[in-house]
């Protein structure tokens, strides 16, 4: 069950604008991304559609936060971000709206999660594109890993969580 103060009293825009309650992804188990489509981690949208396809069915589930916060890396819109993800690497997995993870204008979901899962040195600052967070199925944020962490490296960790009531 969500608790007060969790990711699952956030919301968050899809990419169609449409709002996505967090709540709506209760028992299962998370990998929250910040994305962006001009950056060299950008073929990471291939491995992450890999996992999400495995491990989808079994209670798993990605999202999508693209960020123009590092080296405007992300500069196009909801549509282009969704039409761009979607040609080059298929992806199936729940995408929202441009977001800030840094800064006064951080989302609400990245500041909970940087609070929880702070980097190196206790730093809650997000280094770059592509920085993951791997959430149990209580919503509790469980690892952080950096941008040039393979997505594919995760699967034993995901697959623990998977298994784990």
């Amino acid at each position: 069950m969500p608790t007060a103060g969790s990711l699952y009293d956030i919301s968050a825009a899809r990419l169609d604008g449409s709002s996505q309650a967090l709540s709506d992804f209760c028992d299962k188990v998370l990998l929250i991304v910040n994305t962006a489509s001009k950056c060299g981690f950008t073929p990471q949208y291939a491995a992450l559609e890999q996992l999400y396809s495995e491990f989808h069915q079994h209670g798993f589930e990605i999202l999508g936060f693209p960020c123009n916060q590092f080296g405007a890396q992300e500069p196009g819109t909801a549509n282009d971000i969704g039409e761009f993800c979607q040609r080059n690497y298929g992806v199936t997995f729940p995408m929202f709206e441009k977001i800030e993870v840094n800064g006064p204008g951080a989302h609400p979901l990245y500041q909970l999660l940087k609070a929880a899962r702070p980097g190196l040195l206790g730093l809650q600052r997000i280094k770059w594109n592509f920085t993951k967070f791997l959430v149990d199925r209580h919503g509790r944020t469980v690892s952080r890993h950096a941008p040039n962490t393979d997505p594919l490296r995760l699967r034993a960790e995901i697959e623990q969580l998977l298994a784990a009531r």
